[in-house]
């Protein structure tokens, strides 16, 4: 992989793309957060949130990407074997859940936009990724990649009602924040 350039223009444009699947989610009520994967410089494969959409909270960015991947009706004939050789761009750090998934499926490598404090499994709450786990590699990731705009995101999808959540809670005195984008590493879901 070392054909792949470490120039941030490139590694953005395909953050972008990321960025408009998690604009998707947002657009339909969904947790905005979108991903892409990108073999050989192309884009292969992209997902968003269809949690509330599907009522299965399995159903993360990643994980509808990987599915989409390895469907038998994917033309461009991925196999599990190229993972290790593709980059996955994601808008907020991976859970848990997903950062595991990844670490099976051999992933060469992760960019993130903000950390997620909460679930994150990239080094903000665990370091799935790095830590040894059987025979499984490890992977890299890095995260901060449009960092900003993820966290604004999130923030506006939050400061909304969600009509999808089993209680909705009235956000009358919310205001979306715009300052302290540069403060923290992560994005926290408790206090937004």
């Amino acid at each position: 992989m070392s054909n792949v350039p470490n120039d941030e223009n490139y590694h953005s444009r395909f953050m972008t793309e990321a960025f408009k699947y998690a604009d998707e989610a947002y657009n339909i009520g969904e947790v905005p957060i979108g991903c892409v994967f990108v073999h050989n410089g192309k884009v292969v494969a992209g997902g968003r949130n269809a949690t509330n959409e599907t009522k299965n909270g399995t159903q993360h960015a990643e994980l509808i990407a990987i599915n989409k991947l390895l469907s038998p009706q994917n033309s461009t004939h991925f196999t599990p074997q190229m993972f290790k050789e593709t980059t996955l761009y994601v808008t907020v750090e991976p859970c848990i859940m997903c950062s595991y998934a990844l670490r099976q499926l051999e992933i060469y490598k992760v960019y993130y936009g903000c950390g997620n404090d909460r679930f994150g499994g990239c080094g903000s709450t665990l370091s799935i990724h790095s830590d040894h786990i059987g025979n499984l590699p490890p992977y890299t990731s890095i995260g901060g990649l449009m960092r900003n705009e993820a966290i604004l995101i999130l923030r506006k999808f939050y400061i909304r009602e969600n009509t999808n959540a089993p209680i909705p809670k009235k956000k009358a005195k919310r205001v979306l924040k715009l300052d302290g984008l540069s403060d923290k590493e992560t994005f926290s879901f408790v206090d937004i």
